[in-house]
């Protein structure tokens, strides 16, 4: 009885209008916003069943009605751009984002990332919209070190260096959460923790194993300072186990390190399967319910483990946690204290707070991709751009060119220009328009000139004139049934011709009738190829698609997660009509659909050479595709396994074009897009202008010209090495850092980590060092930068240590400060770093960090010291002092 009268007390609570001056003294604590957050989520907490407290550590949390707790999705990304969710700035790939070396450029990025997604929240919010991709726990950014280059998502960090790496991350955390005293603007999670960068194919069972030095002094400072300096709320544990535990159930990395030492407060998330990993591939524990235990008694709070492409199939592995407590494998403690945790973040984003007290919930709509929001994404792909090489002044290239020729596989290939983990612009621009934008009245030729790799096929639109709605050819096009419902039932809302099939309809539908997010179209008619011969034909969609040629299924793609081409290779003939049948259905998001070919038979060498033989110049677009690298991807192209590199080189028939188009004896300026360096020998030695572009966003084709053509002065620098070759590297598989990255690579590389030239000139002068300190105090150090070029530009001045007398050893030299600067034609500016005491320790031998006496080398400059780079351009070289550690052995924390 007494149980009915608190439940009618309740339920009558809920009924008091929320401007009744009873209001809140009368909710329940957790409903009240003016109560401490602790208090309200231990009120929660204890409100809850051990069923509703598990389903709550799923990735996709139910709601939980009798509590007024709405469903929420924890998984949203935004890498470089608000990902996978309709229109939004797409930003330069992360590692693109590192050559920038730009602390405050990078703050604005995360910035205008987290205006962007709270704007979508609350407008899909608004909607009665809570799926995946739409919610303000984003699962970025990716710093796991970039220590070899083979690695296919190393493209998603800002490099090789801890120090870089660390310094970009707190800013891009910072931007994505906010200052706000009391609430936070989006949550930013931390990737992958720890020591995990491939092999892709063997992330699922790789037990990395390091020394604590490498531990400490490469694959933690980064995750260090983005926890005790950025603040970041979230943590996702990685796939492999690390020292033969898992990284989603390791107490020495998610309590030790993580909790103890560093004290960190939030929430940690697994990686997408990495519970079911423990079990399954690591074999540590005997099944579901057991390995869930671990990983929750370990530290992890939230699991990412649905098999969402086959929603028969699956179980969210903590699901298990009933059936475990029942066993006595684990008890309510850990679950409560994770249940706490992931509330925590949920009260200080506000989502049970009135609307008006959290100030993010007014940022408007309009935000997205807005004309402000462009910009900066335009300055940061012109800011990315490292000039590699520029002999005899061949760049930039006049405006009065009579003739250019445009050549290469990346030169119109948006998905190339966005990378992965990426969103869609409305307001793209390739390279190729970009170029043909900066100079109008220049005649331009444009020729593919090759495909990325052997058996990669280069797809085209399947244009109009091949589409007809009948045998009888009567009209061209396909015709398109239009469903207001995603499984082609009933009769259509209505039906069209449509032309050609290339439709991204972003958060939209093609037709008011249709509802957002639950739309299906089918297209029928004929194909009528124009030439004989062998083709890939397929599709490019978001959500799903089913492809049919006479009736036999040849593509078929159902996934939330990024776009993708599939095809199957065919004969067709000439004139003959095949009946074509494409269904697309729009589930939720971006929805965004093209029916793509490609000729084999067509000669794309032969045609380029042709084209370049009347111009005055070219300009070739080059390089990878994230088609090819990437996360444990299934590419069948010599050269790459499972989303890894296994040479550096570029593709054969890349090489092939690169040396026939430069026999002609024309000006040739190589363009690289890429997410991983590049080993370029031949093209060094005889191409007289290469740009590394990287994947540089929506405004790739813009930046690329403004380079090409003198508008901007380029600064960018390398984040990472590029080698000569892998054989210069150690096995992919071996973690241990000897011989990998600048820090520890005894050999030639081809462009070192921090390289950059530039259309101007820059001097150092009167560098201002102590020639002694005592351990442990900060050291305040100086240098004089001067423009001494015709040009207005940037410098990237870079500082970097070397410890002469170490007793353990220590990297070659680290870097420990950077700063970029803009000079205008003859200007000086005075440049001042402070290095603190820890940035001048080591591990000694019994793994204490110490700061211990000795003579220490110091260099600054625009690049590392010992790199001649090019005589015709660029900065001079660094200049160099050192200085002596006094006193008595300093030790750090840890």
């Amino acid at each position: 009885m007494k149980r009915v009268m608190i439940l009618i007390m309740i339920s009558v609570v809920y009924l008091i209008p929320s401007d009744s001056p009873a209001y809140c003294q009368d909710l329940p604590a957790f409903k009240n916003p003016d109560l401490p957050i602790d208090q309200r989520v231990n009120d929660l907490v204890s409100r809850m069943t051990l069923k509703e407290k598990v389903s709550q550590m799923l990735y996709n949390a139910p709601a939980i009605k009798r509590l007024d707790i709405p469903e929420y999705v924890w998984w949203n990304e935004c890498l470089h751009g608000v990902a996978r969710a309709g229109d939004a700035t797409v930003f330069p790939q992360a590692i693109a984002l590192g050559a920038t070396w730009d602390r405050m450029l990078m703050h604005r990025v995360a910035t205008a990332i987290s205006d962007e997604g709270r704007a979508k929240h609350h407008a899909f919010v608004k909607e009665g919209q809570r799926g995946i991709y739409q919610g303000l726990t984003f699962w970025s950014p990716n710093i796991n070190l970039f220590r070899d280059p083979r690695w296919g998502r190393g493209m998603e960090t800002y490099g090789e260096d801890p120090y870089l790496m660390g310094e970009m991350a707190v800013q891009f955390v910072k931007g994505l959460q906010g200052d706000h005293p009391k609430y936070l603007k989006s949550v930013a999670t931390v990737k992958h923790f720890a020591v995990h960068s491939g092999p892709e194919p063997l992330r699922h069972s790789l037990n990395t194993i390091v020394n604590q030095r490498d531990l400490r002094q490469s694959y933690l400072p980064h995750f260090r300072k983005s926890i005790i300096k950025g603040n970041a709320w979230s943590v996702m544990c990685a796939y492999n186990r690390f020292d033969g535990y898992s990284c989603c159930g390791s107490d020495p990395l998610l309590q030790d390190i993580l909790r103890e030492k560093w004290g960190f407060e939030g929430y940690v998330v697994s990686d997408c399967g990495a519970i079911n990993n423990i079990y399954q591939t690591h074999h540590i524990a005997k099944n579901s319910i057991e390995a869930s235990a671990l990983a929750v008694k370990g530290g992890t709070d939230l699991n990412c483990g649905r098999n969402w492409e086959n929603k028969d199939e699956w179980l969210n592995e903590y699901e298990n946690l009933v059936p475990a407590y029942t066993q006595n494998l684990i008890t309510e403690a850990p679950i409560n204290t994770a249940v706490r945790r992931l509330f925590t973040a949920r009260f200080k984003l506000g989502m049970f707070d009135p609307p008006e007290q959290v100030p993010y919930t007014q940022i408007p709509y309009s935000v997205v991709n807005s004309e402000k929001h462009r910009q900066t994404a335009e300055e940061a792909a012109r800011k990315c751009m490292v000039l590699l090489k520029n002999a005899d002044q061949t760049l930039p290239l006049s405006k009065n060119l009579r003739s250019l020729t445009v050549i290469g596989p990346n030169a119109r290939d948006i998905e190339v220009m966005y990378g992965n983990y990426n969103g869609f612009s409305r307001h793209a621009i390739t390279p190729l328009e970009g170029i043909r934008r900066k100079v109008p009245h220049t005649r331009i030729a444009y020729a593919p000139g090759c495909r990325h790799a052997k058996n990669m096929p280069l797809f085209d639109t399947i244009p109009g004139s091949v589409l007809y709605t009948s045998r009888e050819k009567g009209t061209q096009g396909l015709t398109g049934e239009y469903f207001d419902n995603n499984e082609l039932s009933g009769k259509p809302v209505f039906t069209r011709i449509d032309s050609i099939i290339d439709f991204n309809w972003f958060n939209d539908t093609p037709d008011e009738r249709l509802p957002d997010d639950n739309f299906s179209v089918r297209w029928t008619g004929v194909l009528v190829p124009e030439t004989s011969g062998e083709y890939h034909i397929g599709a490019n969609g978001k959500n799903g698609y089913r492809l049919y040629l006479n009736d036999e299924l040849v593509a078929d793609f159902y996934t939330l997660h990024q776009a993708h081409y599939t095809s199957q290779k065919v004969k067709l003939k000439e004139g003959k009509a095949y009946k074509i049948r494409l269904e697309f259905y729009d589930t939720i998001n971006t929805a965004k659909i093209s029916l793509v070919w490609d000729n084999l038979s067509r000669d794309l060498h032969t045609e380029a050479l042709e084209k370049a033989r009347t111009a005055e110049a070219i300009v070739m677009l080059m390089g990878l595709s994230p088609r090819l690298e990437g996360e444990e991807m299934d590419v069948s192209v010599e050269g790459f396994n499972g989303g890894d590199r296994v040479t550096l080189t570029l593709p054969g028939v890349q090489r092939e074009l690169l040396r026939d188009i430069h026999a002609l004896g024309k000006p040739v300026i190589l363009v690289l897009m890429n997410g991983s360096p590049l080993a370029l020998p031949w093209a060094d030695k005889h191409i007289p202008a290469i740009l590394e572009a990287w994947y540089p966003g929506e405004a790739s084709g813009t930046a690329i010209a403004d380079v090409l053509f003198g508008d901007y002065n380029p600064a960018g620098r390398l984040p990472l090495t590029f080698y000569e070759s892998a054989d210069q590297l150690p096995p992919f598989e071996n973690y241990t850092m000897s011989g990998r990255t600048y820090r520890y690579f005894m050999g030639s590389p081809i462009y070192p980590f921090g390289h950059g030239l530039s259309y101007t000139r820059f001097e150092y002068d009167n560098l201002n060092c102590p020639d002694e300190f005592t351990a442990g105090e900060p050291v305040t150090i100086s240098v004089d930068v001067k423009n001494t070029g015709m040009r207005d530009g940037e410098e990237v001045v870079q500082l970097y240590l070397s410890d002469a007398n170490a007793s353990v050893p220590v990297p070659i030299r680290s870097l420990e400060g950077f700063q970029r600067i803009f000079l205008k034609a003859g200007e000086s500016k005075s440049v001042t770093f402070i290095l603190k005491p820890r940035q001048i320790p080591l591990i000694d031998r019994d793994n204490n960090r110490i700061v211990e006496p000795g003579v220490f080398s110091l260099s600054i400059g625009g690049k590392q010291p010992g790199f001649s780079g090019n005589a015709d351009a660029g900065t001079t070289d660094v200049i160099s002092d050192s200085f002596r550690v006094e006193g008595n052995i300093y030790k750090l924390g840890w």
